[in-house]
């Protein structure tokens, strides 16, 4: 036991800063690496590969010759597949580390702007709702989304109620496909969205619903739909999608996200002065 005890000081002194900060730096990157794959097919895929990791020394061990040949060769071919398999899961990650380590200027920085947007936003979806008229918006975030813009009509129009109300009027020509909102312009309606590829949305949700979760799952966009069977607002948000909204309730929610995106990009000292100005009222 003394041994034991001897042996545990002699490895905590030996352990320097650099050490620490590897591992915690390391454990960061593991922790949000699965965050990101979280409930998604990658998940299970991760949970086969390391099995098969498990089961090498064991068949090794064991002399399972014939067994443990596969699992090597399977390991050995694997690395490219891996790539291929986890790609929509890599380019999340990328792009959550070029989010974070980068300002972007889609995000809406004059509140009263962003107010405004999101009033006009909220009055023309709960409009929507009421005649059950099917919509998709996409409010533009950190995430470019250029690609998604080039499928559609450009507009660049100040947002409005009016104008949304407008492009999704049935058997017009921009009707069918998702409204792009950047900053405090609607730049393009018509566009095409990437559908999810996730196996645990309900069947009874349709390509729209599919299309709003997708361009979530591949971007940082806030994604608003209404139903068009029964006036149902849903928000779709990193891949989650929620139902039910009301008027007041989406714009409660919108703001507040935006809000804290927004609040993110704050140096140290005006989270001070922010902080105290909430303080003192």
């Amino acid at each position: 036991m003394i041994e034991f005890f001897r042996i545990l000081g002699d490895t905590i002194k030996g352990i320097s800063f650099s050490n620490i900060l590897d591992i915690l730096v390391v454990s960061f990157i593991f922790y949000k690496s699965y965050m990101l794959i979280k409930e998604t097919r990658a998940e299970q895929l991760l949970k086969g590969i390391l099995l098969i990791l498990l089961l090498i020394p064991i068949s090794s061990i064991l002399q399972l010759t014939m067994l443990e040949w596969i699992l090597n060769k399977t390991i050995t071919i694997g690395i490219l597949s891996i790539i291929i398999i986890f790609q929509p899961e890599i380019r999340r990650v990328l792009e959550h580390l070029g989010r974070s380590a980068f300002n972007d200027r889609h995000i809406l920085e004059n509140e009263e702007i962003m107010e405004k947007v999101v009033n006009n936003v909220a009055e023309a979806v709960d409009n929507l709702s009421k005649s059950k008229t099917g919509a998709l918006i996409v409010i533009e975030n950190r995430t470019g989304l250029g690609e998604v813009i080039s499928t559609g009509t450009k507009l660049d129009a100040v947002v409005s109620s009016a104008i949304l109300e407008n492009i999704f009027v049935v058997n017009t020509p921009l009707h069918d496909g998702a409204t792009i909102i950047r900053s405090d312009r609607i730049i393009a309606a018509g566009c095409f969205l990437p559908l999810t590829s996730s196996e645990n949305i309900s069947k009874s949700l349709g390509t729209r619903h599919r299309a709003g979760i997708g361009i979530s799952e591949n971007s940082d966009a806030l994604t608003i739909i209404v139903s068009e069977e029964t006036g149902t607002i849903s928000l779709a948000v990193n891949g989650k999608l929620t139902r039910n909204y009301t008027k007041e309730r989406l714009n409660d929610i919108l703001i507040r996200i935006l809000k804290s995106r927004k609040n993110k990009k704050l140096t140290f000292r005006e989270r001070v002065v922010l902080w105290s100005k909430k303080i003192h009222g």
